[in-house]
C-alpha cells in the first residue's frame, strides 16, 4: 500500500502536468475502477467533461483533485465564470495496492491494466508548450479506483491538505482524517493531547489515521528506530519531549524518501513518469530482519552483534534493534 511519500510524489507529479488544465475526454474501459461513483459512469463523465483542475491536494494518503465546476445548460449563468458554477467537487483518487496515476502521450502504447482515461487540454495556463495529453488510472488489482465527490469547509478553516494553492475545502470521505506531519497546518500540540488520551501501542496510534495520517507500516518502523522507541510503548507513558521526537523522525524519515522518489519493492508502485522510487535502499529497519543494526554498527563504544528482529504485529510485521530499541516491561500490542 502506499505511503505518504508515494503518495506525494505523485502529487507532485501531477501539479507539474494537470494543474490547470481542462477535462476534454473520459474514456471509462473497466466500470469496476469507478465503482465508488455510486451515480454511475454517465455522471462521473459528465462531473469531469468541461472541468478545470484547480489543483492538485493530499491530506496522508488521499489524493484529490479540486474541479471548476462544470455549469450546466439549465444554469442561468451557464456562460459565467465556471468556478463558481454549482457546488464545489473533486475528483479523488484511491490508489489502493497497485493503483498507479500516469501521465502519458497519447500515442504511447495503452497499459495492460489501463482502467480509466482522461484525455486533457493542449496547454496548462503555466506552460504553452507541448504537454502529454492523457491521464491514465491503470490498477492491476482493481483495489482503487476514481470517483467525484462533494468538498465541504474544514474544521479548523486551513488548507484541506497539501496542495499549490490554499483552497479551505475537503472532499466529504477525506474529512476525519487527521493532518499528517508534512502539512503546514499539523498541529503538534494537538497531535500529543490526543496522543495521551490514548491507552495502546506507540505504533498502533501512529497508524491510526483519524490521530496522524499519511504512516504506514514502513515509515513508522523507520521511524520508530530513527527516535529509538519500541513500538509496544504506551502511549501514556510518551513524555512531550519524546513525542516531539518521534514526530521529527516522522518528518524526516519521509522527507528523505520523498527525495529518493519514494519506497518501492516491486513495479505496482511508481510516479506519474512510471519510474519507480529508491528509499528501499535506505531503510534502517523495515525488511532488515538479521542484518546488523547500521547504529549500533557505528557506535565505536559498542562490540557484540546487535541484528534487527522481526516480529509480528497486526497481522504485519514489526522490525526493530533490541539494544537500541529494548521492550517496555508494560508494553501494549
Amino acid at each position: 500500500m502506499p505511503e505518504l511519500p508515494e503518495v506525494e510524489v505523485v502529487r507532485r507529479g501531477l501539479a507539474r502536468w494537470v494543474l490547470g488544465r481542462t477535462i476534454d475526454d473520459v474514456d471509462i474501459l473497466d466500470p469496476r475502477s469507478i465503482r465508488r461513483h455510486a451515480l454511475g459512469g454517465e455522471d462521473f463523465t459528465g462531473n469531469l467533461v468541461g472541468a478545470r483542475v484547480l489543483d492538485v491536494v493530499r491530506r496522508g494518503k488521499f489524493l484529490w483533485l479540486p474541479l471548476a465546476a462544470t455549469a450546466k445548460p439549465s444554469d442561468t449563468a451557464a456562460t459565467a465564470d465556471t468556478d463558481t458554477a454549482g457546488p464545489p467537487v473533486a475528483l479523488m483518487a484511491h490508489l489502493g495496492m497497485s493503483g498507479q496515476l500516469l501521465v502519458q502521450d497519447a500515442e504511447a502504447p495503452e497499459e495492460k491494466h489501463l482502467r480509466v482515461r482522461l484525455t486533457l487540454s493542449a496547454a496548462s495556463t503555466a506552460d504553452a508548450g507541448p504537454l502529454p495529453r492523457e491521464l491514465r488510472f491503470v490498477d492491476q488489482r482493481i483495489f482503487g479506483g476514481l470517483f467525484v465527490t462533494s468538498m465541504i469547509p474544514t474544521a479548523d478553516g486551513h488548507a484541506g491538505g497539501l496542495g499549490e494553492s490554499p483552497l479551505p475545502l475537503i472532499p466529504v470521505e477525506a474529512a476525519h482524517i487527521a493532518r499528517d506531519p508534512l502539512d503546514p497546518a499539523f498541529s503538534f500540540a494537538d497531535f500529543y493531547a490526543k496522543l495521551r488520551r490514548r491507552r495502546t501501542g506507540i505504533k498502533r496510534a501512529l497508524l491510526d489515521q483519524s490521530l496522524v495520517s499519511g504512516i504506514g507500516n514502513i515509515y513508522a518502523d523507520e521511524a520508530l528506530w530513527s527516535a529509538r522507541v519500541h513500538y509496544a510503548r504506551p502511549t501514556e507513558t510518551m513524555r512531550r519531549g519524546d513525542a516531539l521526537r518521534l514526530i521529527d523522525a516522522c518528518r524526516d524519515v519521509m522527507l528523505r524518501a520523498l527525495d529518493a522518489g519514494g519506497t518501492s519493492f516491486d513495479s505496482l508502485y511508481v510516479n506519474v513518469n512510471g519510474t519507480s522510487g529508491y528509499f528501499a535502499r535506505s531503510l534502517n529497519a523495515y525488511g532488515r530482519e538479521g542484518e546488523p543494526c547500521t547504529r549500533c554498527a557505528a557506535d565505536p563504544g559498542f562490540h557484540g552483534s546487535s541484528l534487527i528482529r522481526r516480529e509480528m504485529f497486526m497481522n504485519r510485521s514489526s522490525f526493530s534493534c533490541p539494544r537500541c530499541q529494548p521492550k517496555p516491561r508494560n508494553g501494549r500490542w
